[in-house]
């Protein structure tokens, strides 16, 4: 079965736009798929991915562990643990690894919920 071509009426509303705008208009509509699968991974992430992403990062499992629980014990999981010792260390011109160690050791949480309070990242 052959297709119609349809492009030249598929494509009015946008002939007219300039390479700007359909380079926008692409990426707002990037973000719009994205957008459903982002929510699904902060709704939907668990201890074992969260470590997961730690051991990736360069941590231990010991140290994983640690990281993963103080996120899920201050309710921080939907920002993932890998972003959560991101921030923290980017905020503090820390070393990522470094920062990971200390939120380990129970260090630095005030500075982690000062970043993420109420749900601002």
């Amino acid at each position: 079965m052959k297709r119609a071509d349809d492009f030249q009426v598929r494509r009015q509303h946008l002939k007219d736009l300039s390479d700007e705008a359909l380079e926008q208009r692409f990426w707002q509509l990037a973000e719009k798929i994205v957008d459903p699968m982002i929510d699904l991974a902060k709704k939907h992430t668990t201890p074992s991915i969260e470590r997961s992403v730690l051991l990736r990062m360069g941590f231990s499992s010991i140290e994983a562990k640690a990281i993963a629980e103080g996120v899920m014990d201050r309710g921080l999981m939907g920002k993932g643990a890998g972003h959560i010792v991101y921030r923290v260390a980017k905020e503090k011109g820390m070393d990522v690894r470094e920062a990971g160690l200390q939120l380990a050791e129970g260090k630095l949480w005030d500075e982690v919920m000062g970043i993420f309070k109420g749900g601002v990242e």
